[in-house]
């Protein structure tokens, strides 16, 4: 499937601002329907991210990512921040983008938007595996030009 990551504008706020720490907070992927239509430049909590997939296997505010990395790279200047790939198993839903945000497990209107990825069309599993496999530049790529 083609896919295409972003970056919410607003996000570099909170990085900048020290606002996350991606190897020690609960950094969630959430997956949601075709209707959502993210906007990078106004979009900076979860409560923006709506109409989130309901289905088998899947369970609201989406599952915390396995094994976050940050790795710095002097020779590129390319900060990688990395995780393992996400899966939902027994699955059946349909989804068409993918919304990683930083949780902080309570109301969602301060939970910090990162990034999402749009899959480029829906998305359907039935009683099946359903998985995100991270590019090998990371779940989110950050170049200092």
């Amino acid at each position: 499937m083609p896919v295409t990551a972003f970056i919410y504008g607003l996000a570099l706020d909170h990085i900048t601002d020290a606002d996350i720490d991606w190897t020690v907070d609960t950094i969630k992927v959430s997956l949601h329907t075709s209707t959502y239509v993210p906007n990078q430049d106004t979009h900076d909590f979860f409560n923006d991210a709506t109409n989130e997939v309901i289905g088998t296997g899947y369970t609201a505010d989406g599952q915390a990512l396995a094994s976050p990395t940050r790795v710095y790279t002097g020779g590129t200047n390319t900060l990688s921040l990395d995780a393992a790939d996400s899966a939902w198993t027994t699955a059946s839903f349909t989804a068409r983008i993918a919304v990683v945000y930083k949780d902080r497990g309570g109301a969602t209107s301060a939970d910090e938007l990162l990034s999402y990825i749009d899959f480029g069309g829906d998305e359907t599993v039935s009683s099946g595996t359903f998985t995100i496999q991270y590019h090998a530049d990371g779940v989110i790529k950050i170049v200092a030009a």
